[in-house]
């Protein structure tokens, strides 16, 4: 192998109507449909605790998308990401999807068009964990 050649790595993308309760590790474009503040405070120390719930989707589908802290000034309407590492969590028998520490919320590389599928949230579907004997 010639020290020149780049080694090209290859990152695979999840699609919304794929994702699943309890599953991380998602690679995934979305365009933020919208943005609603939920939390805006400040704690003991005098940091603040920002949190946004926001409608981010591709063309498979929706989801709400649970943005905390530095990731709510990239959660603008009408932008597209890249969430980096993000996993899905339940709240309420729902799905929502978050991007922790170790994963990234980064804009979109110029060119990836993402148009939202608004009449599959999947964030709407209630799961119901069940025991079986």
């Amino acid at each position: 192998m010639d020290n020149n050649d780049e080694e090209q790595v290859t990152t695979n993308f999840t699609k919304v109507d794929a994702l699943r309760p309890e599953t991380s590790g998602h690679n995934i474009h979305v365009k933020v449909v919208s943005s609603k503040e939920v939390v805006n405070r400040a704690k003991g120390d005098g940091t603040k605790i920002r949190v946004n719930e926001c409608l981010v989707g591709d063309d498979t589908g929706v989801v709400i998308f649970t943005a905390k802290n530095e990731q709510v000034d990239k959660v603008t309407e009408g932008k597209t990401l890249t969430l980096k590492n993000a996993k899905v969590e339940m709240y309420r028998g729902c799905v929502r999807l978050m991007v922790d520490k170790s994963g990234a919320v980064e804009d979109a590389e110029e060119g990836v068009d993402v148009k939202p599928k608004e009449d599959n949230n999947l964030s709407e579907v209630e799961y119901e964990l069940i025991s079986i004997p």
